[in-house]
């Protein structure tokens, strides 16, 4: 890879425009490598922000029902990290730009290595991480890799951390902060919860960094909404539901989300 980090590129452009930015979550491998494939490139021509590549876990922390399904049906199948980072590389020969998040879980990083992870992960393609059993203060050898490798960590934010962790997170975390809305796992939900606007001009005082917004986001409206009151969303179980159906089904749902978000 080259020494761009499509991330830090495309924040800066989001912040200079004063665009919100989209980000989707797909399920590496489900339902197959072909599928991940055609919709990380469709997704980019859709006007997505941030693509979020996850990887499947057998004992997740953070995936709701939805997600879980999708990585059980690609574990039956054992895709393995080298699987997404070629999925990830034969995107970036074709030419695609668009910022790609690995979202996994520290054991399958440990069975492949740190140091080869962060150096491969990057030569790859990927742009950045979310481990969400990590924590900033932990395993910080490899956040040394992630560093040398240009590869940014982001971490999460709940409803139930306090201010104080919340300010440590947020300064720790790169690229952008990703919110999570809800109390629990990912997951379609209809409603927004109460407390998210204020929750987020709290978060908004401690960085200037973009906060994102995930876990729940379901509908074109209610992703318009939450886009208002935040610097952009993250949709992921979501897009799962549709892709239940097929591609073009879960093609169409982006397209809509993409609109809603951006305003258009």
């Amino acid at each position: 890879m080259g020494t761009t980090n499509f991330l830090d590129w495309k924040i800066r452009e989001a912040k200079r425009k004063k665009r919100k930015l989209f980000c989707v979550f797909l399920t590496c491998g489900f339902p197959d490598l072909a599928a991940t494939e055609r919709l990380i490139l469709s997704a980019e021509q859709a006007g997505v922000d941030i693509l979020e590549l996850g990887f499947p876990f057998s004992d997740p922390l953070a995936d709701g029902p939805t997600i879980q399904y999708a990585s059980e049906q690609v574990l039956k199948r054992s895709l393995s990290i080298a699987d997404a980072f070629a999925l990830v590389r034969r995107v970036r020969r074709k030419g695609s730009r668009i910022p790609i998040v690995f979202f996994g879980y520290l054991n399958p990083v440990y069975a492949y290595g740190e140091k080869e992870f962060a150096r491969d992960a990057r030569e790859a393609g990927l742009d950045g991480l979310i481990v969400p059993d990590m924590p900033p203060e932990e395993e910080l050898a490899f956040q040394k890799e992630c560093r040398k490798n240009k590869l940014r960590l982001v971490y999460l934010v709940a409803p139930t951390t306090t201010d104080e962790r919340a300010k440590g997170l947020v300064q720790r975390s790169q690229g952008f902060v990703y919110y999570v809305s809800l109390r629990g796992v990912t997951g379609v939900r209809s409603g927004i919860p109460k407390d998210l606007e204020e929750r987020l001009k709290k978060l908004k005082r401690m960085t200037d960094k973009p906060v994102l917004v995930g876990f729940g986001v379901s509908a074109p409206g209610q992703a318009r909404v939450i886009a208002e009151m935040s610097d952009g969303v993250i949709v992921g179980s979501a897009v799962i539901e549709h892709l239940k159906q097929g591609v073009g089904p879960a093609e169409r749902f982006i397209e809509k989300m993409a609109k809603a978000v951006h305003g258009s």
